[in-house]
């Protein structure tokens, strides 16, 4: 076997390995939207929103619907500000 006939046959293995990995991650990828999708549907349904408030929210979300996890009010230097219950919040 000449060196050339070498090269074409590993230049060979590589490409079908090449393909093995492209379809590998094709498939990685859809699974990852896949789970991407789960996690949003979990998320959306935790709210426990009619449609009509749901389509209300995603319309404006900077308005607080019932259910809805409304951020921590932060002061102008970005801390968190302390809890109106006395509690504390993050790390002392």
């Amino acid at each position: 076997m000449s060196r050339l006939e070498k090269i074409e046959k590993e230049l060979l293995k590589a490409r079908e390995k090449a393909a093995e990995w492209q379809a590998k991650v094709r498939d990685l990828e859809k699974q990852k939207q896949e789970e991407e999708n789960v996690m949003i549907v979990q998320a959306v349904r935790s709210l426990k929103l009619t449609p009509a408030e749901l389509l209300s929210f995603l319309d404006n979300p900077n308005i607080s619907t019932p259910g809805q996890l409304v951020p921590k009010p932060t002061a102008p230097h970005g801390k968190a500000l302390p809890c109106p219950c006395g509690e504390r919040a993050g790390p002392p």
